[in-house]
């Protein structure tokens, strides 16, 4: 059992420092492109879609899903957590 630990110890560590991140962050990768690539499929928008064009179709989106047009308010949450997921991406992307 010490000898599997000690595996999986160097195992995480010898990625960490060819990858420069820990095992469980490369598989969070994966979730996290996942969850962008549904944030842009529901805005409508390609993954060049730059700060304005977030907002604009945002902006479109909630004006069809809004409440008071007949939608949900589950509907706008999800459109506001893709607006600022893909806009947190871009300030990350852009190193501030």
């Amino acid at each position: 059992m010490i000898k599997l630990l000690t595996l999986v110890a160097l195992v995480s560590i010898a990625c960490k420092l060819l990858s420069g991140r820990w095992p469980w962050e490369l598989l969070q990768g994966d979730s996290r492109a996942a969850n962008e690539k549904r944030a842009r499929n529901l805005l409508g928008l390609g993954a060049g879609a730059g700060y304005d064009e977030v907002i604009e179709a945002h902006r479109r989106l909630i004006q069809k899903v809004h409440p008071d047009r007949g939608g949900s308010s589950e509907a706008v949450h999800e459109a506001n957590a893709a607006r600022d997921l893909l806009l947190a991406r871009l300030t990350d992307r852009r190193g501030g």
